[in-house]
């Protein structure tokens, strides 16, 4: 028996249009069985009940979907076993999930039974004062990620008037042949799945590549940078994709949203992740594609140090957002700290085991 594998994404972003969420994508209500709403404060064990749960399924030897916190990816802010179509997500702020088919396949789970309300009453102000701390930081830190995204674009404006937009079409519809060449189209779209595989956080930019990508036979590495972005290619290799009823995974950009970064088809057995200095794996792949040759380099010469400028003026930006990202986890652990000192965690035991029994019922 193969050993069981843990996928870890992010279901949100620090993005520069703010905190960006693809928390619908966790385990969609329509397909899934059971999706259990975690409510309660910070540090009131939410994460650490989603990694016990986890834990007993891959003890199991169930896979597992580990979805981690952008702003402290030692979190986690859900748990999916994908076989058995159930689920386990952090539903408060600033990512609120509420039932949409309460009791069907949707249910609130309230940890606010275990704690003490008398001493987090004693503590009224200071953890309001702590929670307006933390929210503004994240506002300070989403400034600079606005103007990060803002410098960015005009790096891509800038070297993208230097790229053979022709030998670019051609390596676009290379790889669509390669992969999906023989596939007629069908008459029902394939299923689509959007999350991020990487993310800006507190420790800079994160992500968990081989553990998306690590188990596909075929991955195509596409190497890319601004003027020569791999955001065309891959938008328009997930949209053919699921026109021949393909069902994809779509892993997104935290600089740029609306780019997908890693793309995978299940059926297929194929992975296509981006390569750049900010989004790469160690994951060696099985075929390269090098976009930046678009770029005509001699041409290029002449806004080099324009072009050099835009990266070191947004690498500082995203410095700058980061620095507030780590000053929001330090608030937010200090905030943590109140509600740990009001919880019983012993009382939360047997609730664990029982809602692992419930899950586990269900396969």
């Amino acid at each position: 028996m193969s050993k069981p594998w843990i996928k870890r994404v992010f279901p949100g972003g620090n993005t520069p249009l703010g905190f960006y969420s693809f928390y619908d994508f966790v385990l969609p209500r329509e397909k899934g069985k059971k999706l259990i709403l975690l409510k309660g404060g910070p540090g009131t064990g939410k994460s650490s009940f989603m990694k016990t749960i986890g834990q007993k399924f891959l003890d199991l030897q169930y896979n597992i979907e580990f979805h981690h916190c952008s702003s402290d990816p030692a979190s986690v802010d859900a748990m999916v076993v994908p076989e058995l179509k159930v689920g386990i997500i952090d539903g408060t702020a600033p990512h609120i999930v509420d039932p949409i088919y309460p009791g069907a396949v949707d249910e609130i789970l309230y940890l606010g039974n275990h704690w003490d309300g008398k001493k987090l009453q004693q503590q009224k102000e200071k953890i309001i004062s702590l929670k307006k701390q933390t929210n503004l930081c994240f506002q300070k830190a989403y400034g600079y990620l606005r103007a990060a995204g803002m410098i960015y674009d005009n790096w891509i404006m800038n070297q993208k008037q230097y790229m053979d937009k022709g030998k670019y079409n051609e390596k676009v519809q290379s790889l669509l042949e390669t992969l999906l060449g023989n596939l007629p189209i069908s008459p029902t779209l394939g299923e689509e799945r959007h999350l991020f595989g990487s993310a800006i956080t507190p420790e800079g930019f994160t992500n968990f590549l081989p553990s998306i990508i690590g188990h596909y036979s075929r991955v195509y590495e596409i190497k890319d940078e601004p003027g020569a972005s791999a955001e065309e290619l891959l938008n328009t290799l997930y949209q053919q994709a699921i026109r021949r009823g393909l069902d994809v995974e779509c892993y997104h950009s935290p600089i740029q949203v609306g780019k997908i970064e890693d793309l995978l088809i299940p059926s297929l057995d194929i992975a296509i992740t981006v390569s750049n200095v900010y989004h790469h794996t160690s994951v060696a792949p099985t075929q390269t594609m090098d976009l930046t040759s678009c770029i005509d380099q001699s041409k290029q010469q002449s806004i080099i140090l324009e072009l050099e400028q835009d990266q070191k003026t947004f690498e500082n930006l995203v410095e700058k957002a980061v620095e507030y990202l780590k000053k929001a986890k330090a608030s937010h652990h200090e905030l943590e700290s109140y509600y740990i000192e009001s919880m019983n965690f012993e009382s939360m035991v047997d609730l664990m085991e029982s809602t692992f029994q419930r899950l586990l019922q269900l396969a």
